[in-house]
């Protein structure tokens, strides 16, 4: 008899903690925003999962013996994954680029050592600049 009553209040004990405990949960909403979002690139995906859109922090890079700064980097992509819109800042300038795979490419310049300009690109490899 002591076992069973020593049950029932053990039960009633914890059915009080567990309503205790569910009363005190800070229920969170979608509307709710948080101040801040940090990180080191963003990343956003389709419903197959490939990359659409991604923000990254490039590091300093060396190619063909010239050497870039580092940047920061937006691009997005079609469903094949290739770039079609690409953002690019760093300490000298920035720069716009936008391209459909079937007729080439347009980028717009603005660079602190080789001025402000627009490239424009075709697909057979044809280049015009066109500055101020």
């Amino acid at each position: 008899m002591k076992t069973r009553r020593f049950l029932v209040a053990l039960t009633v004990i914890n059915l009080v903690l567990f309503v205790v405990l569910l009363t005190q949960f800070n229920k969170t909403e979608a509307s709710e925003i948080a101040p801040v979002l940090r990180g080191r690139a963003l990343e956003i995906v389709d419903a197959q999962g490939r990359i659409r859109a991604e923000i990254t922090v490039e590091a300093p890079t060396t190619q063909g013996g010239q050497t870039y700064p580092d940047r920061v980097q937006l691009r997005l992509a079609d469903t094949n994954r290739r770039p079609v819109v690409k953002m690019v800042a760093s300490e000298e300038g920035s720069a716009v680029g936008f391209s459909d795979d079937a007729n080439g490419v347009v980028e717009l310049f603005a660079h602190k050592r080789k001025g402000n300009f627009i490239k424009v690109s075709n697909k057979e490899g044809k280049v015009e600049l066109i500055k101020p």
